[in-house]
């Protein structure tokens, strides 16, 4: 991932919620299950790091399959290779969970799976690959509890959610240039589930999981689809989650979203937990060893879901 500057502030804290929905400017939310998601964290951590070609790829991804066909009515898997920065042939698995599928109006949730293969940012083991809980697997738990929460509520049948979960995003280095990054993403931006795709907006997660994490708002999101970037941090002050979210400008970061908007049109935010410092904008955490279940909060997983499934319903009637 490349950056250049930015800057935030805040504290996070959770709002607590006891009833089964939050009504908030007249929208009825279902309660969002951290506990659930976070099992779901934990359950891609046990199959070790999920790097392309190794045997915790072709696992994580059939149980990721498994799990979007319990909550989507659809469930498509591009099954492809793509070329590494390298110049490495690597396989790679796409997901994509449908939810309405003849539904006109479709909103885009996005995030990565893989693990970054080389522990970079560490003082040791650095060509060892990282485990990735929050960096990879902080996303999946979030996004398969609101796919979880939408089977259960229901939405309009005028409206649809897609839920793509990109591999081969973390292959790549500096030195082979920015798209050597999000592989998985190209891929499908290029060649999507449906053909002629479109959703009126997009939400990518990356590194959504840490403890006291903060989600500034990112410098090329602002640029791509300011609009929705207002709209989404908005709804996290809706749903009581505004410590989280903060209203401030921070560092242009080359990551999924890039190039869902470049090659797509699809106007695509990125919530991700970034740091005041432009130099080093991202968690200690990042591209080490110690990016375990350790450094997983259910507090922020739930300022996350709980923030989706917001937008989700103040964009959608529920049934």
């Amino acid at each position: 991932m490349a950056a250049c500057n930015g800057n935030k502030n805040g504290s996070g804290q959770k709002d607590e919620h006891t009833n089964d929905t939050l009504s908030t400017k007249q929208v009825s939310v279902p309660v969002f299950d951290a506990d659930s998601a976070y099992q779901y964290v934990s359950r891609q951590v046990s199959f070790g790091p999920r790097v392309p070609g190794s045997a915790a790829q072709t696992k994580c991804a059939e149980w990721m399959g498994h799990m979007l066909k319990k909550a989507c009515d659809t469930v498509y898997m591009q099954d492809v290779q793509v070329k590494g920065g390298d110049g490495k042939s690597l396989p790679c698995f796409n997901l994509i969970g449908v939810i309405n599928l003849k539904a006109t109006r479709r909103i885009l949730l996005l995030t990565h799976w893989d693990s970054r293969p080389w522990a970079d940012q560490d003082t040791k083991d650095k060509d060892k690959p990282v485990m990735a809980a929050d960096d990879g697997g902080s996303g999946i738990g979030v996004l398969l509890e609101v796919a979880n929460e939408l089977k259960a509520r229901g939405l309009s049948a005028t409206t649809g959610v897609d839920i793509l979960f990109t591999d081969v995003e973390d292959y790549g280095r500096s030195e082979w240039g920015e798209n050597s990054y999000c592989l998985g993403t190209q891929y499908w931006a290029n060649h999507p589930h449906v053909a002629g795709y479109k959703a009126e907006f997009g939400i990518l997660l990356d590194m959504v999981g840490a403890h006291g994490a903060q989600f500034p708002m990112e410098a090329s999101s602002t640029v791509f689809a300011g609009d929705v970037q207002q709209m989404v941090w908005r709804a996290a002050g809706n749903a009581g989650f505004s410590s989280y979210f903060l209203y401030t400008p921070n560092v242009e970061i080359t990551d999924d979203h890039v190039p869902v908007n470049k090659i797509t049109g699809i106007r695509t935010i990125d919530i991700i937990n970034l740091t005041p410092d432009p130099e080093h904008p991202f968690a200690a955490h990042w591209h080490t060893h110690a990016d375990v279940m350790d450094i997983i909060d259910k507090n922020t997983l739930k300022a996350v879901g709980q923030t989706l499934l917001q937008v989700i319903y103040e964009n959608a009637q529920s049934k």
